[in-house]
């Protein structure tokens, strides 16, 4: 199936991006307007759905997956506990995207864990903000749009993200440093309602699947490269990338994390923590 063709079945089904959609409903609430008919489906950022279920705020646990294998491989053993959160909801898992690893955007450079307590944080959902809390960064979850007024407003001097969404929001205009701290390789997860799902033909239906299996494939060859294009553009628009992190800075984010996991951990259940520990072990 050619990329044409893929968007052609995936369009049938009316789906809400969580980047930059004409309706502006954020991840967050995505589900709800799914729900209450507003769209058919969504794109959504799987950390701002962790409210639904714990399950789906795994990919951005600080520090678990270090390597783009062990992130597809992770979420491969993931994938039938989001499919049973999203159901459990009347939503439908279509396919999943892995993000590029998440750094620190910042307006002057990091040179240890000391700079912490000086930054002015977005967080991208509730668990990052916890961590960035506990390393003693003053850190709030935001939506994207309210944390880009925040940073026009010299409200936020941070964004926890990675290049690739620091560069689709030209952060560098007020960011321009990047420090590669690989906190997480977070996904998007696209769904759609369950009952508009049924009601497509099953023709219809296999198409859609095969265009969504079609579109998660595509998404995660090219993200093997995308780390490398994104620090090329970046670097173009003079942004200072600190690559490796410094080791103070790291060391002070890995112990904040600890808490956050364990207590993610319990809420999200034995199966959730099975993938968690044998993603430790890789």
């Amino acid at each position: 199936m050619h990329q044409s063709d893929q968007n052609t079945a995936l369009s049938r089904i009316g789906r809400a991006s969580a980047f930059d959609n004409e309706l502006k409903i954020n991840s967050g609430e995505m589900p709800r307007a799914a729900l209450d008919g507003r769209i058919a489906g969504g794109d959504a950022f799987a950390g701002a759905l962790s409210g639904l279920d714990p399950v789906l705020g795994l990919s951005t646990l600080p520090f678990l997956v270090q390597s783009v294998d062990l992130a597809r491989a992770t979420n491969l053993r993931a994938r039938p506990l989001y499919e049973k959160a999203l159901a459990a909801r009347g939503l439908k898992l279509l396919y999943v995207t892995i993000w590029p690893a998440t750094g620190l955007w910042s307006d002057h450079a990091l040179e240890g864990a000391d700079a912490l307590p000086r930054l002015n944080l977005r967080a991208y959902d509730a668990n990052s903000g916890e961590v960035m809390r506990a390393a003693g960064a003053n850190a709030q979850f935001l939506p994207m749009d309210a944390a880009l007024a925040g940073l026009r407003e010299h409200r936020l001097n941070a964004f926890l993200t990675s290049g690739d969404g620091g560069a689709g929001r030209k952060l560098w205009d007020f960011l321009p440093y990047f420090t590669a701290i690989n906190y997480a390789m977070p996904v998007s997860i696209a769904f759609v309602r369950s009952d508009a799902f049924a009601e497509l033909s099953e023709p219809v239906q296999r198409e859609v699947l095969a265009a969504a299996a079609e579109t998660e494939q595509s998404q995660f060859a090219l993200l093997t490269h995308r780390t490398i294009e994104n620090y090329a553009r970046m670097r173009d628009n003079g942004v200072r990338i600190a690559e490796p992190a410094p080791a103070s800075l790291v060391a002070a984010l890995r112990k904040a994390a600890t808490p956050a996991i364990a207590t993610w951990e319990t809420q999200a259940g034995a199966d959730a923590a099975a993938i968690v520990e044998w993603a430790r072990q890789q």
